[in-house]
């Protein structure tokens, strides 16, 4: 196993908090803070290594408290396995839950899967579907990973991660941070409350434009999903191809 990515039986469970929460305690020795510095880069770094010959990606958000029996995680792994036909690499969080089911998707038709794992004290454990993954100890190392290398995001229910992760990537397309790729909500019984704010309050307070709102589709269909992801990865220079069946991953510099 490389150094480069996580060991399997210790994933998840190192107490990786304890360093994010000693980064944003305030002004350290200076000397600390260098180091820190440090780290953050060579993170950076292990990250671009690992994911650079991995795309094209899309990345799937969702909670990690779905059972398999859910008809949430019914739909993610319906939409993994689309995805890996069109050609994509599904990428996650990692976890349990729609991460696990999204990845399932692919592993079950042979395609790989990515998952991009936040060392947590609580809550994130390895699914047994991805086939590479890398840990971060920094939340804002990960989404830039998770967003770096994709050319769509597909959203499904969550908590406040997931929300987290919506609005930052819908902040980086309204400001022009990156290109206007494809962002999905899946499950109109759930973001349609989101859906009614963003256009009953925040377009009527003009915090946002009118045109904001409809940069996300909203639906419960995985082939809808991956249509509308299709048709707009060809306007980025994508062409659609067959995905092989799986082979391993190989980091650059390995045989």
């Amino acid at each position: 196993m490389s150094l480069l990515w996580g060991n399997r039986e210790s994933w998840g469970k190192a107490p990786g908090a304890l360093e994010e929460i000693q980064f944003l305690r305030g002004p350290q020795p200076r000397t600390v803070e260098l180091w820190r510095a440090i780290r953050i880069f060579a993170e950076f770094m292990r990250g671009f290594r690992a994911l650079h010959f991995i795309g094209p990606c899309i990345t799937v958000f969702g909670s990690a408290r779905f059972p398999e029996t859910h008809p949430y995680y019914v739909l993610a792994r319906q939409l993994g396995g689309r995805l890996a036909r069109a050609g994509f690499t599904v990428m996650t969080g990692g976890g349990p839950g729609i991460m696990e089911a999204a990845n399932r998707g692919a592993h079950e038709i042979g395609a790989p899967s990515i998952g991009c794992n936040i060392q947590l004290p609580h809550e994130q454990k390895p699914n047994p579907y991805v086939d590479r993954w890398i840990d971060f100890h920094y939340f804002f190392v990960r989404k830039v990973m998770l967003v770096k290398y994709s050319y769509a995001f597909v959203a499904f229910p969550g908590g406040f991660g997931t929300l987290d992760e919506i609005f930052e990537t819908l902040t980086l397309v309204q400001t022009g941070k990156i290109k206007d790729f494809p962002i999905v909500l899946m499950g109109t019984d759930y973001w349609r409350p989101l859906m009614d704010f963003l256009h009953g309050t925040l377009v009527r307070e003009h915090t946002i434009d009118p045109g904001d709102p409809a940069r996300v589709l909203l639906t419960d269909s995985a082939e809808e999903a991956v249509v509308h992801i299709v048709d707009r990865a060809q306007s980025f220079g994508l062409e659609r191809r067959s995905r092989p069946r799986r082979q391993p991953l190989l980091l650059e510099g390995e045989a």
